[in-house]
């Protein structure tokens, strides 16, 4: 284990120290209607960080109490769009003053080296507040020429682009601030009001967002986070007075919130799962691919929806390519996040290592060849919930390992013969995420880009997020787009208003 281990700023230990952390509901904080708690725990060792209220049902129906109130007194929708968008931008400043905090919550509280969320994951916050801080003054609808064929009058036919209400987003663990901001920048800009459940593995990062939230100036009631477990996401999904529910997640949660939506017809966007498909050419710039495929299985310890566990290589370059990312994964250094040599952390908790530990025994058992990884550790991590990065060759695509979402730092390697043959195992999935291809062929990278059924293709690179850039998935990856102006649509709905002119 590292030994120099970053000692967290005074005011990280002054948050996650004293009282229970409470539920934000009406712009107050409160504790939970049972006054029932939880511990939060560091991945890297299984300590306490801290102990946060456990919201349920009854703290759900008040959270959603106070955005129905929010929103039907209509104080911060109907804001000027200019006075909205400059609170999203003072928010964004207020969370650019504190990133070292939040870069250090995210380490402990998640186990991701404190480096990544320095440079990714608080950035990448603070651009998407400040990207859509600037939509919130440009949600417009349209002027429509119509003549009915019934009524020789002449009409004025426009629409109106009005927020769609109190928003449920329920969020995950693997990046807990920046999913969060996925979630709340565009209905903000929109003029939502939100209950806000975060992870429980990884609820820290929303509350201290929740106190600036607060100190800028929003409007009581607008932004509210109910901590908790699966039943408070549950109540939710099910809530009658709850107009859109955004959830990032898992596939099966996923059908079940579809399921409980179906109470009121509230609206449902999805991001879950994925089996993503990393495709290298034998004209690719090697170096570059081979790099690429170990940054996009290993990043964030292979936590990621998006995850390249799929590596399809050319035949002719498949044993170079599969002993390069091999050596780099045996070169990754373990470690607490808060250590600054690390390069992978700790799974972010005891559930999630005995998923992906789980994983791996069952594809060396189905004769699968783990040519680096394949276990724990060993040693002092064995405290925490680290994993060796691992890399499989010698697999079938009707393995268990195959078929279903590790979520963890395993890549399994499969050689292809040509393009119809490669795209078929791609698309041989029920999920349909994102994907990756390499090649110096730039037809082929197109033709490939149109063939495999995912919501995002990355060419010759891996990774690559823009606020800008809308995100989702295909199949059972979800519905519905994440960021870029496509976000919109999630939190408004279309008004037709018609004038008699003469």
């Amino acid at each position: 284990m590292a030994t120099a281990v970053l000692e967290p700023k005074a005011e990280v230990k002054q948050f996650l120290g004293g009282p229970a952390k409470k539920l934000l509901i009406g712009g107050k904080w409160v504790a939970s209607a049972s006054g029932q708690t939880f511990e939060v725990l560091n991945p890297a060792d299984g300590s306490v960080l801290a102990q946060v209220a456990r919201g349920n049902e009854q703290d759900v129906n008040l959270a959603v109490a106070a955005a129905r109130k929010s929103f039907d007194d209509g104080k911060y929708r109907r804001m000027s769009v200019h006075e909205r968008s400059k609170l999203m931008y003072r928010l964004a400043d207020a969370i650019e003053a504190h990133a070292e905090e939040f870069a250090q919550l995210e380490s402990l509280d998640n186990g991701k080296p404190v480096g990544v969320a320095r440079a990714a994951d608080v950035p990448l916050t603070i651009e998407h507040f400040r990207y859509y801080a600037g939509w919130a003054d440009k949600i417009d609808g349209d002027v429509i020429s119509v003549a009915p064929p019934y009524d020789p009058g002449r009409f004025l036919n426009y629409t109106l682009r009005e927020p769609v209400g109190v928003v449920a987003q329920i969020i995950p663990w693997n990046f807990p601030l920046l999913m969060a901001a996925w979630k709340l920048g565009a209905a903000l800009a929109c003029g939502c009001s939100i209950v806000l459940k975060p992870a429980e593995q990884t609820p820290l990062s929303a509350l201290l967002l929740g106190q600036l939230v607060c100190e800028v100036g929003f409007p009581d009631g607008v932004l509210n986070i109910v901590t908790g477990f699966g039943d408070a996401g549950a109540a939710l999904a099910n809530h009658r007075d709850v107009d859109k529910v955004a959830f990032t997640g898992s596939t099966e949660v996923g059908k079940k919130i579809v399921q409980a939506s179906a109470g009121n017809l509230k609206r449902v966007t999805l991001e879950l799962g994925g089996k993503s498909p990393n495709i290298i050419f034998a004209d690719a710039d090697l170096e570059v691919a081979a790099g690429a495929a170990a940054s996009a299985i290993f990043f964030n310890h292979g936590q990621c929806c998006c995850a390249g566990s799929r590596l399809f290589v050319e035949a002719p370059v498949y044993d170079e390519i599969v002993g390069r990312v091999a050596e780099i994964a045996k070169g990754i250094k373990l470690g607490p996040g808060m250590a600054p040599d690390t390069q992978m952390g700790p799974l972010v908790s005891s559930e999630q290592l005995d998923r992906v530990t789980g994983f791996i025994k069952s594809g060396l058992e189905e004769g699968a060849e783990a040519i680096c990884g394949g276990g724990r550790p060993g040693g002092d991590l064995d405290k925490g919930y680290f994993v060796q990065p691992t890399v499989f060759r010698k697999v079938r695509s009707d393995m268990t390992m195959i078929q279903e979402e590790i979520f963890g730092p395993v890549v399994a390697a499969f050689p292809f013969k040509d393009m119809a043959d490669v795209a078929a195992q791609a698309n041989a999935t029920q999920y349909g995420l994102a994907a990756g291809i390499f090649t110096r062929d730039i037809m082929k990278a197109h033709r490939m880009a149109e063939a495999v059924r995912a919501g995002t293709v990355w060419v010759n690179c891996y990774n690559m997020f823009d606020a800008a850039s809308p995100f989702g998935g295909y199949k059972q990856s979800g519905y519905g787009r994440e960021m870029g102006k496509h976000a919109l649509e999630n939190y408004t709905q279309t008004k037709s208003v018609w004038v008699r002119t003469e």
